[in-house]
């Protein structure tokens, strides 16, 4: 005689449906381009730190506000289709300066 456990003990999310294969693998993507945003988010925001006013037009330092701020706007949307929907820690951790922040979702001219 053979016994069966009780399936209240089961784990029934561990089985390896379809479904289950095609939400890891959906996770793991958006981790993925969350990562690769993030990765935009720190080349935009050092090509601005990079802008030296003597050298460098303004035009050219409203150009680097502009590309970091669609860079952090990018990033925001792909953490709230991760489910993270607070941008406190990621603006203290970057660094990301207000004159950035004051542009997110705007539009250039």
């Amino acid at each position: 005689m053979s016994v069966r456990p009780p399936q209240s003990l089961s784990n029934p999310g561990l089985v390896n449906s379809g479904f289950n294969v095609l939400e890891y693998e959906m996770q793991a993507e958006r981790a993925a381009a969350l990562g690769r945003q993030g990765v935009k988010v720190e080349a935009a925001l050092a090509a601005l730190n990079a802008w030296d006013g003597a050298c460098d037009s303004p035009e050219k330092h409203e150009n680097l506000l502009f590309d970091a701020a669609d860079a952090v706007w990018a990033f925001f949307i792909q953490r709230e289709m991760c489910g993270m929907r607070n941008n406190r820690d990621i603006i203290k951790r970057y660094g990301i300066p207000q004159e950035v922040l004051a542009r997110v979702g705007t539009v250039r001219k």
